[in-house]
């Protein structure tokens, strides 16, 4: 059978995350409804270049899958996007798969952002892709604490109690924060990321935003490697899997 990677976008917030749970709707379960069309009747494993949790937003998220329809990469984008409704996923591009390529495993690196609204009026029209800060927040200072997590470390004290990585060493390559008038944008580039790993360093800067914590104390939590140490976990809906890098970039169809 044909194996296909996709392009895809999402609004986390209906969903419990991208992974099929017994408890609601996942983003796999809806593309895997979606390709039964074109599989029989039969819905096939999707695979995604990384697991977002419930309520976590996607730009570019990156899934394989296989059906037994071999149709060219435009029609099979135009299918699964005309399948998906009335959900909130967007199949944005599709292409033949490689042999032996992986969404996960081939991926040489992976990109969020977190959006933070700072100013005292609650969100109207961002409600859901934000977390509300209403107190003002030092963006360079949080920058600054930013650079000292950069490099090669031991991320335990980012890392949710639940997360399953064998090792929480983990190569930061990117965690910028910047200030967009009333947006405070955190991202963050890396090969791969433990879990909450995100959410963890953004709750942890924002202690450094709101004055409460210098800057060098980041970077004493992740030499403490103990997450008890460290800030709270930011809320999801902050959070977008902006794209994921290949050796070999794609080409969309």
């Amino acid at each position: 059978m044909p194996s296909y990677a996709l392009l895809v976008e999402y609004d986390g917030t209906d969903f419990v995350g991208w992974q099929r749970q017994a408890n609601g709707v996942s983003v796999q379960q809806v593309i895997e409804a979606a390709a039964a069309h074109l599989n029989g009747g039969e819905p096939p494993t999707a695979t995604a270049a990384g697991r977002t949790d419930s309520g976590v937003h996607a730009e570019g998220q990156v899934v394989q899958l296989e059906t037994s329809a071999p149709l060219a990469p435009t029609r099979m984008r135009a299918a699964l996007d005309f399948h998906t409704r009335p959900h909130r996923v967007a199949i944005r591009g599709a292409a033949l798969a490689a042999e032996g390529w992986s969404p996960r495993f081939s991926a040489i690196q992976r990109h969020y952002r977190y959006r933070i609204l700072n100013r005292a009026a609650k969100p109207a029209l961002e409600e859901g892709r934000v977390w509300h800060v209403p107190l003002p927040l030092d963006a360079a200072a949080m920058h600054r604490a930013a650079q000292g997590l950069l490099g090669r470390h031991d991320f335990s004290a980012f890392r949710a109690a639940s997360c399953q990585a064998e090792s929480a060493v983990r190569t930061m390559e990117r965690l910028d924060v910047i200030r967009m008038e009333e947006e405070i944008h955190i991202l963050a580039s890396a090969r791969s990321f433990l879990h909450h790993q995100v959410r963890n360093l953004v709750g942890t800067l924002h202690e450094v935003g709101l004055g409460r914590r210098p800057i060098a104390w980041p970077r004493e939590v992740l030499d403490g490697r103990d997450r008890r140490w460290a800030g709270q976990t930011a809320p999801p809906q902050g959070l977008t899997f902006l794209r994921v890098d290949y050796p070999q970039p794609i080409s969309w169809a």
